[in-house]
């Protein structure tokens, strides 16, 4: 049985007609007079952003350069391993190998 799909698009005239039609359920007065101070209360606030702390020292900007395609031999334990995690145990090894990267290029900064 399919799924039902709940992924509406709309093009930008789309939204901007639905929009002049008054059927945004955004507030968008209420949005643009926010102070920053009060943004900032208002997350401050919310229960899942509590204890939350960016490190601002780690983004990038711009978008990640592209993943590199790569067939490569590892032994049947390994790929059993990150495979019974479920999907995506590709990205899992790429990140593992990532976190090896990241923590290599640290020690020999030292």
């Amino acid at each position: 049985m399919k799924k039902p799909e709940r992924i509406v698009r709309y093009t930008d005239d789309e939204l901007r007609a639905k929009i002049e039609r008054g059927e945004s359920r955004s507030d968008w007065d209420r949005s643009a007079a926010t102070t920053p101070d009060e943004l900032e209360a208002s997350i401050a606030a919310d229960a899942d952003e509590a204890g939350m702390e960016v490190d601002w020292s780690k983004v990038m900007a711009g978008a990640p350069a592209p993943k590199a395609v790569l067939h490569m031999r590892v032994d049947r334990e390994v790929l059993d391993c990150f495979r019974r995690q479920g999907r995506g145990y590709q990205s899992r090894i790429n990140a593992v190998l990532r976190s090896y990267i990241d923590q290599k290029r640290q020690r020999d900064a030292k």
